[in-house]
């Protein structure tokens, strides 16, 4: 500044701001230029001749500034500090309830690291924000342009310092926090005016001597109430002063300055390139920015600025564009502001209005309002006035205290305790006086001769709050509610994506209120009202693509081959409209995103034959697609032979008899690749199988799974081609040492006939006959357990060895072994714990009586055995007992014949000896 004459209405100001950094830092050093800095930081904008309009975001004074400023002006051009690639969809915002979010989201990205991905950006929007003013005003208004100019949101991306992938706008991740305040996800936010002190001991300073307790209620108090009434000079010059005191005390962190440096160059760049091509006069635009940036020193700065600044080229990545829902709790999770802080604006919000006697604007149509918006005419605009030093005036003025407004302190006092007692707490007529007395006196505690909702706040969790919360609702949750409640957005129909506005639309004959937040309740009668069937399919697809809860099953299920004839549904779409919105971004329908997915989980590096066997069942189930299954299903055969491990052979084993299951009863003939996987397989784990009874890594369960391949598809693999050898010299060259991997052996061994139940009964005894065995005898039963997976038919046998285990062990054994035995039961699934009940409910006695007397099979002497009925004596005795039921049916068929005395017929084989010709034939054939 360095005219006299352009720095004249600010000379006073630097005058005092002089002597006092003379007197209170002993001489003008570094105070002295920080404080004339700011003063010529606002000097600079004001002689600016595009109109810089600070703002803060989210603050009801900025908002009603905007619209009183908007309604004087009336500019041609709105510059907004938003990112630029989300202008075609601002239009959208009038088929929403705010507040919403624009958002930005990137599912493949290029040029970035690939665990950021995916990437999202949100930029919410609420009535109470100067930012909403503004669109409103452009887009209902003729000939006024609208000219989005921050960076967009690839360079959000693009500009951040080499690490992990930004979660906020401060670039921290954000705290866990309820359903409410976890809309925007894990998405970066974006807003219009970050104005919060980075500097910490600055920050700490303010809350100290301001007696407050976060920065929201600071801004609230000394910032958002002395500029509710003023002027449009008064709130420009003040806003000016206070982002260049926050830019000139702002740590030096060289990433987020140069972040911040680049934004201002990019804006002011595009604005200048917008204003050449247009050949708009820059006194008939209006630039709205943050405080921060409206204070800026970059070279680029002004209608004159530098034009050395280049803006990259966006990466390669695909960014799809929407509308999300936001809420109060959400904004606030987003940008770290106290909770219930935006209610409290929105209230202010509509206290400054009524006060003020402006008239907002709001976009014709605006969705979630009592009476439909239109758009409001415009006076002639008001001529601009030289503005003088507003802000000496401004900073010497005391602050104005607010008289104690009783009826509305006696009206908060009143209402929480009628909202406590409703949430089960037991408040009376007496904690509503003491929280009206405790809320005055804390104000006057604080300087403050009207209580703040802040202090309403403290003073009914003071006087209210007990040990423990009755319900789900706490006193400080109750304030919030009361003063305005968590306002929660709704995106409407028109503004979804075309998937979103699909779904609704085959959802429509349920009769359900799809938009609305919260669970209905959805029955389905598929037998009378086969109809519904298309809304079953929709719902189930949502279930496999959706967020828990967004489509929950009550009754009825779906699996391979079956098909249920009544459904009922919990469906809470309205709750999950966020996932619903960020679903269309992968494609315009649900069996198009369905079918990319699958495609992606077959097809990724990492992917195993279990999860593409996993992705043929999906296609098959809810896709109902021969094509897609078959194109995985060949998939799934060329990963499982790649594979050197047997970790999911458990789960391949499942799926693939699942499968097998459903095309022998559905398809008159096994599609080609299961028959090649069932080989291919049959071969592999041959092939895998020694080596896996002795590797550490692989488990007894993963052992049996392959044991369970082979012997239960060895009948189709034999009928195949494949050669039962093979499996032969796989057994007979397993050494397994550990029990339980011995023990499944053992049962391979007998089910290809290598070893007798005689013989394995006798190895069993004999562990148990081996002191030094006993201790490690449960594990060779945990093996015997998971053998029932490949050979069943142990089920007898193995409960005969867990009744001697149980007889024999003793208990320092025994009892450390029970959990292992349940985990195995219960690892197994459902199939092993029927068998055995049903194997020892066929061997055990049905009557406790006879439990004593009760002698095991396995146990009874072969001398106490009945002794063999002479071969004379043998035959029919029945029959000849009692000849009259063969008789008639003798003389029925018209057969005649007498019955013969047993024992003077001859021996052997009577019938093959009176008719020899099948037998001759046989030998015939066998060559003997």
């Amino acid at each position: 500044m360095s005219g006299a004459q352009e720095a004249a209405p600010f000379d006073a100001l630097r005058g005092r701001l002089q002597e006092a950094a003379a007197e209170f830092a002993d001489g003008p050093d570094a105070l002295e230029g920080i404080l004339l800095g700011i003063v010529d930081d606002v000097d600079r904008a004001l002689r600016e001749p595009l109109e810089i309009f600070p703002v803060c975001h989210h603050s009801p004074a900025s908002a009603v500034a905007m619209a009183r400023r908007l309604r004087e002006k009336q500019p041609k051009v709105v510059y907004l500090e938003l990112c630029e690639d989300m202008a075609p969809l601002l239009t959208e915002l009038r088929n929403c309830r705010l507040p919403v979010a624009v958002q930005a989201f990137a599912s493949e990205v290029d040029g970035f690291p690939p665990e950021w991905a995916p990437l999202s950006v949100v930029a919410p929007v609420t009535e109470a924000s100067a930012e909403y003013q503004a669109i409103a005003y452009a887009l209902d208004t003729p000939g006024v342009e609208l000219v989005l100019v921050d960076r967009s949101c690839d360079h959000v991306f693009q500009w951040q310092p080499e690490g992990p992938r930004p979660a906020g706008a401060s670039g921290e991740p954000a705290p866990a926090a309820p359903e409410e305040a976890a809309l925007h996800g894990d998405a970066v936010g974006v807003e219009v005016g970050d104005l919060r002190p980075r500097f910490a001991e600055l920050e700490e300073y303010l809350l100290r001597h301001g007696r407050v307790r976060h920065w929201s209620e600071w801004w609230h108090q000394y910032v958002e109430l002395p500029l509710g009434d003023s002027d449009h000079d008064t709130y420009r010059q003040v806003m000016l002063l206070i982002g260049s005191l926050f830019r000139r005390l702002a740590p030096g962190d060289p990433g987020r300055i140069r972040v911040d440096e680049d934004r201002e160059r990019h804006m002011w760049t595009r604005m200048r390139a917008h204003l050449a091509a247009t050949g708009t006069d820059p006194a008939d635009c209006l630039y709205v920015c943050g405080a921060f940036h409206a204070a800026s020193r970059v070279p680029e700065f002004g209608v004159h600025g530098s034009d050395t600044f280049e803006i990259s080229p966006p990466s390669a990545s695909t960014w799809q564009y929407g509308l999300i829902p936001s809420s109060h709790a959400a904004i606030e999770a987003q940008f770290g502001l106290a909770a219930g802080s935006v209610s409290i604006a929105a209230t202010q919000w509509a206290k400054n209005l009524r006060r003020s006697g402006v008239r907002p604007f709001r976009l014709a149509g605006q969705a979630g309002e009592r009476k439909a918006a239109k758009a409001v005419k415009l006076g002639p605009p008001v001529p601009d006035t030289e503005a003088g030093d507003r802000l000496s005036g401004f900073l010497r003025r005391p602050p104005v205290l607010d008289r104690l407004d009783e009826d509305e302190l006696l009206g908060w006092s009143v209402d929480i305790v009628r909202a406590a007692r409703r949430n089960g707490y037991l408040a009376s007529t007496a904690d509503a006086i003491a929280v009206f007395e405790t809320s005055i006196l804390l104000a006057g505690m604080r300087d403050r001769a009207r209580p703040t909702p802040y202090d309403f706040q403290d003073a009914a969790v003071t006087c209210i709050e007990k040990d423990t919360v009755p319900g789900r609702r706490d006193v400080r949750r109750l304030v919030e509610i009361m003063m305005g409640g968590d306002r929660i957005g709704r995106v409407g129909y028109e503004a979804l994506p075309p998937l979103a506005r699909d779904v609704h639309d085959r959802l429509a004959p349920l009769g359900l209120k799809l938009q609305q937040r919260g669970v209905q309740r959805a029955l389905l009668d598929l037998a009378s009202k086969p109809e519904l069937r298309g809304c079953s399919d929709v719902l189930w697809m949502l279930r496999r693509l959706m967020p828990h809860g967004t489509a929950r099953p009550i009754m009825g299920e779906r699996r391979l081959g079956e098909q249920s004839v009544q459904e009922s549904w919990d469906v809470a779409l309205g709750t999950h409209q966020r996932a619903l919105i960020e679903l269309g971004y992968e494609g315009v329908s649900i069996e198009q995103v369905l079918e990319q997915r699958l495609r992606r989980a077959a097809y990724e590096p990492q992917a195993t034959a279990a999860d593409v066997l996993q992705a043929v069942e999906d296609a098959t189930l809810y896709l109902r697609s021969r094509r897609l299954a078959d194109e995985l299903g060949n998939r799934a055969l060329e990963v499982l032979a790649t594979e050197r491990t047997v970790d999911g052979a458990p789960e391949v084993l499942r799926r693939v008899r699942r499968l097998l299951a459903y095309y022998r009863t559905s398809e008159p003939a096994l599609p080609g690749w299961i028959e090649s996987f069932v080989t291919t397989g049959y071969a592999h784990y041959c092939t895998l199988l020694p080596t896996a009874f002795t590797d550490e890594d692989a488990t007894v369960r993963q052992v049996a799974a392959m044991l369970g391949f082979l012997f239960g598809m060895e009948g189709l693999a034999l009928s195949l081609g494949c050669d039962r050898t093979q499996l032969e010299l796989a057994v007979a060259q397993s050494h397994p040492e550990e029990p339980a991997r011995v023990a499944l052996l053992w049962a391979a061994q007998l089910r290809l006939g290598r070893l007798t139940r005689a013989e394995l009964r006798a190895r069993c005894s004999g562990l148990l006959g081996n002191p030094l065995v006993v201790p490690s005898y449960p594990r060779y039963l945990s093996g015997f357990l998971h053998a029932l997976e490949p050979v069943p038919q142990l089920a007898d046998f193995v409960v005969e060895l867990v009744s001697d285990a149980f007889a024999v062990l003793p208990d320092h054994v025994l009892l450390p072994w029970l959990p292992t035995l349940i985990g195995t039961l219960r690892s197994g699934g459902a199939e092993p714990a029927p068998l055995l009940i049903r194997e020892a409910g066929r061997i055990f006695p049905g009557r406790l009586a006879a439990l004593d007397t009760w002698v095991p099979p396995w146990r009874e002497e072969p001398g106490l055995l009945p002794s063999a009925a002479p071969a004379a004596a043998r035959g029919a005795a029945l029959l000849a007992a009692h000849p009259a039921a063969c008789d008639a049916l003798a003389e029925l068929l018209g057969c005649e014949g007498t019955w013969t005395v047993a024992g003077s017929g001859p021996g052997g084989a009577v019938l093959v000896a009176r008719h020899p010709a099948a037998a001759d034939a046989l030998a015939g054939l066998l060559g003997s």
